[in-house]
């Protein structure tokens, strides 16, 4: 039984810097690759970032390139969003998202969801 928790949320002031875990459990970490979703207007979750198979590349959507991280300690098996200069607008919940691929982490091919953190951010 695969199972995803996060933590790592909070009140946060304006330009904060909190890092959000993902513990997985009843999988290889390394195997899928892995995401982090938040709720956006007009759309179930909106796609934020994430990790490939393996850990070698990234992506991320506009509007947190360069000031967010994604990662993964496979030994751990935790997956970690290191959030800097955080903005008002980044206030949501963050869920961690497992994938069925190896590459591709898009809302129809995630089969497991953390049940997710609250981020909220102060002005």
């Amino acid at each position: 039984q695969v199972q995803l928790v996060e933590s790592g949320g909070g009140l946060v002031p304006a330009g904060g810097s909190p890092r959000l875990s993902c513990a997985a459990s009843g999988m290889i970490l390394s195997f899928n690759a892995m995401a982090w979703y938040r709720p956006a207007p007009g759309a179930e979750r909106e796609w934020v970032s994430q990790i490939y198979r393996g850990g070698g590349l990234t992506n991320y959507v506009d509007s947190v390139k360069g000031r967010f991280t994604i990662s993964r300690d496979n030994a751990k098996t935790t997956l970690y969003l290191q959030m800097n200069r955080l903005r008002p607008e980044d206030t949501a919940v963050y869920y961690c998202a497992k994938s069925v691929y190896s590459q591709n982490t898009w809302l129809q091919n995630v089969d497991y969801w953390g049940q997710g953190t609250q981020v909220t951010v102060s002005s």
